[in-house]
């Protein structure tokens, strides 16, 4: 299975993805981009600002790969908060324009880094030690699910099979960490593998096509008769 440190195909998802977003942005005229978006008490500006400040934090990301001198993705939680929240007040116009530029810095960032930067040790927002190969993933996640909460006809069943798979690799590693998870095997109806999402023995087993599970793992989709997860991210 794919690595999420196979630059060989997660930098291509990164740039596929970031065209998708862009023609889902697209889409929207002044009034929609204010409107309200998929993400409980956001609009789509909120989005569209939030996904333009990542691109940023990851260059700085980039940037301490490249110099060897640490340079966070973002000082604290406040900082993100606020830049997002700046950025969903200004105009729709200067948000296209922003998601567009920051994508395009971001891409040539990543562009000028060798061999042995891309192994340089960086940190996530969340504190966690990472090779700097691990950028183009986490942009992958960004561009990809947050067209979906745009809510204008981009979906999970867009996202690339080999993407599918590597979310449901991180999201049940990640939430089977988490207290309240619940103990189950998922068997994707399109694939040959399961995976396990808790601790302990598998209470049931549920089967779906693969890119419907990533969507309830990562909360884009719902199904009443499924468990409650924890929160992701």
């Amino acid at each position: 299975m794919t690595s999420r440190h196979d630059l060989g195909v997660t930098v291509p998802w990164m740039r596929e993805g970031t065209e998708h977003l862009l023609r889902t942005v697209d889409k929207l005229d002044d009034d929609a981009v204010l409107a309200a978006s998929r993400l409980p008490g956001w609009t789509r500006a909120h989005v569209i600002g939030h996904v333009a400040r990542n691109a940023e934090a990851l260059a700085r990301l980039a940037t301490w790969a490249r110099t060897g001198v640490e340079t966070p993705m973002y000082t604290d939680s406040a900082q993100r908060a606020e830049e997002i929240e700046e950025s969903a007040s200004k105009s729709p116009a200067s948000l296209r324009d922003e998601l567009t530029s920051t994508a395009d810095g971001l891409a040539e960032a990543l562009d000028g880094l060798t061999a042995d930067q891309w192994q340089a040790q960086v940190r996530s927002a969340l504190g966690r030690a990472i090779p700097a190969a691990e950028i183009p993933w986490m942009r992958i996640r960004e561009v990809w699910l947050h067209a979906v909460d745009l809510g204008v006809g981009a979906s999970v069943a867009d996202l690339p099979s080999g993407v599918v798979d590597l979310l449901l690799d991180d999201v049940t590693s990640a939430l089977s960490r988490k207290d309240g998870c619940p103990a189950l095997t998922l068997a994707p109806a399109d694939r040959d593998s399961t995976w396990r999402l808790g601790a302990g023995d598998a209470e049931s087993r549920i089967t779906a096509p693969a890119f419907e599970l990533a969507g309830w793992l990562t909360g884009r989709t719902r199904h009443e008769d499924w468990p409650a997860l924890p929160i992701w991210l």
